[in-house]
């Protein structure tokens, strides 16, 4: 996957990673089970997660990386 910047997006199961491999757009979707795993006191507001998306960016884009193939499928969740 090119490494261009996710930009995060808010949704009601947590928050939504986009990345681009050449011009296709690939969605990550990271689920508030994951964000809780690694911040277990998260709170449910918009605020908290994108807090902790913000804090835990990095690992997000490891896993991300990990579950991504080349191929015709253009969503994920992490």
């Amino acid at each position: 996957m090119a490494d261009n910047v996710p930009v995060p997006a808010e949704a009601p199961y947590g928050c939504c990673v986009l990345g681009y491999d050449d011009s296709r757009e690939i969605t990550f979707q990271v689920g508030s089970a994951t964000l809780k795993g690694l911040q277990p006191a998260l709170g449910s507001d918009e605020q908290s997660v994108l807090v902790a998306f913000d804090e835990f960016r990095e690992r997000l884009l490891e896993i991300a990386k990990t579950q991504y193939v080349r191929g015709p499928q253009n969503r994920y969740s992490i």
